[in-house]
């Protein structure tokens, strides 16, 4: 079995900041990647953030570079993302992923999400 457990979503003003956690937990043999999706009303889910946790690679979405910052704690199977200066259009369900291998047959684990509110 293998949880990722968001934590951090809120109710935010304009040019407001946030921080994100998601913790994975389970019998997990070794983590690929790991990272935040995210789902507005009425659109696809697209990827925000994820970190390559073998070799550190970063990927972030066009509309929120210089704005976020993922990082991790590989130790302890966490991920933070730092959301700084946030929009209007940030607001969605935001969504921790993993790429894992597990005692599982699929490589890739969801939670359930966090929702991030982004209004005056």
């Amino acid at each position: 079995q293998v949880q990722l457990v968001e934590s951090g979503g809120d109710l935010v003003q304009p040019g407001g900041s946030l921080r994100l956690s998601c913790a994975a937990s389970g019998t997990i043999f070794s983590m690929y990647a790991m990272g935040f999706y995210r789902q507005a009303p009425g659109k696809q889910r697209e990827s925000v953030a994820v970190v390559d946790t073998r070799g550190g690679e970063i990927n972030y979405a066009d509309s929120v570079k210089g704005r976020f910052t993922i990082s991790r704690d590989s130790a302890k199977n966490m991920v933070f993302l730092q959301m700084n200066s946030l929009k209007p259009e940030d607001t969605a369900v935001y969504f921790c992923y993993a790429d894992l291998i597990s005692d599982l047959p699929s490589r890739i684990h969801w939670g359930r999400g966090t929702q991030v509110t982004v209004s005056s």
